[in-house]
């Protein structure tokens, strides 16, 4: 994306506030914001909640999207929801199975369009890996592993970013109060 084109919303809200200002992005969200930071949008220091990077370069991972892709064209929503959690998340398939079994899973299928998105994880772009504000990487406790991977690979990429267990936080969910600690922390 040129220059020109830099993330609207989040340079709006950052000029409103007529002053440096801190980024909390989770999931995507955390994409989002270090995207944004990559394009030229100024912060003051990034925080990256469990953001679900891909460092992978194996040609499976690469496949994978267009295999959802014509599961969810065939009809197979059910498949490309439990082949995402499996291949993509890292879920055991054991897991996979008794999670078929649940009501919620009748509420993932509808959604299994969303699952050939979320395989196509970004990586960190060069203008990404040049920012230079101070950028914390949060992850909580018994998240999905393929977050886990990214926050740690990201953290090896990135060598002044700082990886920050946030253990009240778990399964790709924030816990607001121990978050807001680690963030006042760093801001003081």
């Amino acid at each position: 994306m040129p220059r020109s084109g830099r993330p609207k919303d989040l340079a709006a809200v950052i000029s409103a506030t007529d002053r440096p200002t801190a980024v909390l992005g989770h999931s995507s969200g955390a994409v989002l914001a270090y995207f944004a930071a990559g394009e030229g949008v100024p912060v003051r220091h990034l925080f990256l909640s469990e953001p679900p990077f891909s460092f992978a370069d194996d040609r499976a991972a690469a496949a994978l999207p267009a295999r959802l892709q014509a599961m969810v064209d065939a009809g197979r929503a059910a498949d490309a929801v439990t082949t995402f959690q499996i291949e993509a998340v890292g879920l055991p398939e054991q897991m996979v199975e008794q999670m078929r079994q649940t009501p919620m899973f009748a509420q993932l299928v509808p959604l299994a369009q969303s699952v050939v998105h979320d395989a196509t994880l970004p990586r960190p772009s060069q203008n990404m890996l040049a920012v230079t504000s101070p950028i914390t990487i949060l992850l909580g406790d018994e998240t999905f592993p393929i977050l886990s991977r990214s926050c740690e690979q990201l953290d090896e990429a990135l060598p002044g970013a700082e990886l920050v267990r946030v253990p009240e936080s778990k399964h790709h969910s924030i816990d607001a109060a121990a978050t807001t600690r680690v963030i006042t922390a760093r801001l003081a």
